[in-house]
């Protein structure tokens, strides 16, 4: 699972689990248990874990954590944090009461405001006991994350003490008229408030907050966060993230006139201008630094997880496949662009890939790469092409670097390990004798 951290960069993962749908509690005790013995050999992966999620642990080496008598209760602890539960007698209760859980879900669900309300009498500590996770919370937080207003309301009657984290499911999902009801209710608009919406990149929470004078920065108040995060979050929505800007520059922000940011803002009328004053515009390659500005808060050690096929060091194409730009890409075709354009490669010798390298693995497998990738083709993109590659893999249990080394596109993508990015109806294609 990806996080959204301070300055607007996405943390790279930490285990996380979710309960099935018949939880049995000798699942998490045997996870504690292989939690401690992997602690007590010394296993890195169990020891990042526990400083991830234990907070006694959390300023400590790996070495130091290694050094501390392991103990039960604390590898206990870690796994209830992963289950995102805040305690271990809160992830054991949750699933000692799974039948109520699960029913008061569906009633929310449902819309039925009685069945909700008869069955939190009957469990009244579920009242402020998150139902599937964290995320999604106690009832009146689960109410405002599927958007059922009236059920919201009556579980408010209740006396639950979630209005706030209940006030961002509810922008988080775009429902705002729960979000409207609750702030006439007790949850007030605080920083961070808007990063929900600049992380799943729904502009009309984003302006609702702008209109109801919500502060414009992270829990921090750093006030560039919320700009980096639309610009380097792993959401694909092109006219969310392009209407999301013009919120941002309807505040007062400072966009600059880069060709870079023509490509965020989808404005081809400013590329186009660009294109006249930079000939070789479609020819240039994008360091990192230009496509998630340093300037606008875009900072962190790597961003590469932000990406399906690396794009640093890419051109305009790259870049428009991995976005899922579809218009732009038609623009840049029309235009020109060389489908076989290489990208930067490297002082490492990664990099070198075409844009067929990126249709065949982005962000989260968008709609439009394959489309992009008949097209590229169509044009007389080269499927022999031969590229290494380097990509940071952030939504596995344990995150790490993955390398290829001289393959084609079609084996970049045989080879991938996280299948969800891969767009199979291109591998397929590409794998046929006359692909193109």
């Amino acid at each position: 699972m990806r996080t959204p951290g301070r300055n607007g960069r996405i943390g790279m993962s930490h285990v996380t689990r979710r309960l099935p749908d018949r939880p049995h509690l000798d699942v998490p005790r045997r996870e504690a248990r292989e939690l401690l013995a992997d602690w007590k050999k010394g296993d890195h992966a169990a020891l990042e874990r526990l400083r991830a999620q234990h907070p006694r642990l959390k300023r400590l080496t790996l070495e130091e954590i290694a050094a501390v008598p392991a103990r039960l209760a604390d590898a206990q602890w870690v796994i209830a944090r992963e289950y995102t539960y805040a305690t271990w007698a809160e992830l054991k209760h949750r699933i000692e009461k799974n039948d109520a859980a699960v029913g008061i879900q569906d009633a929310i669900r449902g819309g039925d405001a009685g069945r909700t309300v008869a069955l939190l009498r009957e469990n009244p500590t579920l009242l402020h006991l998150p139902l599937r996770s964290r995320n999604w919370g106690a009832p009146l937080s689960f109410a405002a994350t599927v958007g059922q207003l009236g059920v919201l309301q009556a579980v408010a009657k209740l006396g639950p003490t979630d209005h706030q984290h209940a006030l961002y499911r509810a922008i988080l999902t775009g429902h705002l008229e729960c979000a409207g009801w609750l702030l006439a209710n007790g949850a007030r608009l605080t920083p961070g408030i808007v990063m929900g919406p600049c992380q799943t990149l729904n502009s009309a929470a984003l302006s609702f907050l702008a209109d109801a004078g919500a502060p414009f920065s992270d829990e921090h108040g750093d006030r560039l966060a919320p700009l980096a995060m639309v610009l380097t979050i792993y959401s694909r929505n092109p006219a969310g993230k392009h209407a999301c800007l013009s919120v941002f520059e309807r505040l007062g922000y400072a966009l600059p006139d880069t060709a870079v940011m023509a490509f965020h803002r989808g404005r081809l009328d400013l590329l186009e201008g660009h294109l006249r004053r930079d000939h070789a515009l479609l020819a240039r390659r994008f360091p990192s630094a230009e496509i998630y500005p340093p300037d606008l808060g875009c900072v962190g050690p790597d961003l590469s997880g932000m990406c399906g096929t690396p794009i640093d060091g890419g051109t305009l194409l790259h870049l428009a496949i991995d976005f899922d730009e579809q218009e732009i890409f038609d623009w840049l075709l029309a235009n020109g662009a060389d489908v076989n354009a290489a990208a930067t490669v490297d002082a490492r010798g990664f990099g070198g890939h075409t844009p067929l390298f990126n249709a065949v693995v982005s962000q989260g497998g968008c709609k439009s790469s394959a489309a992009m990738g008949r097209a590229l083709l169509a044009r007389g993109a080269d499927r022999t092409h031969r590229a290494s590659l380097r990509k940071y893999l952030d939504w596995i249990e344990r995150p790490r670097w993955h390398e290829a080394l001289a393959v084609t596109p079609l084996e970049w993508g045989q080879t991938f390990p996280e299948r969800d990015w891969i767009n199979s109806e291109l591998l397929t294609q590409l794998s046929e004798p006359h692909a193109y």
